[in-house]
């Protein structure tokens, strides 16, 4: 097995050739590749090579996904999914600025149906933030959580901004009728309370569907 090891790290190397992450990338196969072989050790040596490059791929492969991804940068991914925050903001707020201020039917219809679901809806919000983590994970691995975190923060301020907006009074509530319900509002604290750690667990498992 240590054969077998060293001459698939051996080749990951030299197809790696100059990435700039190269020695960390050859740890963290090494890692797992001590894992697998651990988990495999009652079998062939064949049986266990064709299950280490099932799992893994090519080395040949896995470079080429490595310098793939030097294209799409951490700065990309961040301002990516922080515009994407924002566009579900703006569209929320053109949303209900014109259901209050136009007295259009279809429009009215729109919010009844919209509204009728408001839990659906923060689950789908959920959801996004760990399509964050995840995306994240699986496109940076280790050296994926410092994005994260900044991502999280600066993605997070239109909520805060929101919150306090309604906190305040400063957006009438009746706006948002029929929402802000008590309920509801306890619902929204707690999901908020909860966007870093599903950030944080969705972000591990892309890191480990990196490998």
């Amino acid at each position: 097995m240590e054969r077998l090891k060293s001459e698939f790290l051996e080749s990951l190397k030299e197809s790696l050739g100059n990435h700039k992450e190269k020695e960390t990338i050859i740890a963290e196969y090494e890692m797992h590749l001590d894992e697998l072989l651990l988990s495999l050790c009652k079998m062939e040596y064949d049986e266990i090579r064709e299950e280490v490059y099932s799992r893994f791929g090519t080395p040949e492969e896995i470079a080429a996904i490595w310098k793939e991804e030097l294209s799409f940068t951490p700065s990309n991914m961040k301002w990516l999914f922080i515009a994407v925050n924002i566009l579900f903001f703006a569209g929320g707020a053109v949303l209900t600025l014109a259901h209050n201020l136009l007295n259009w039917k279809w429009l009215t219809d729109l919010w009844s149906n919209l509204t009728s679901f408001p839990i659906i809806i923060a689950f789908i919000y959920m959801f996004f933030w760990a399509l964050l983590g995840y995306e994240i994970g699986r496109g940076f691995g280790h050296k994926g959580k410092r994005v994260m975190k900044k991502t999280f923060i600066l993605a997070l301020i239109p909520n805060i901004i929101l919150m306090v907006l309604t906190v305040f009074h400063l957006i009438p509530h009746e706006w948002f009728h029929p929402l802000l319900t008590e309920t509801f509002i306890a619902v929204c604290i707690f999901l908020t309370l909860l966007l870093y750690p599903v950030c944080i667990i969705s972000y591990r498992w892309g890191k480990k569907a990196s490998i």
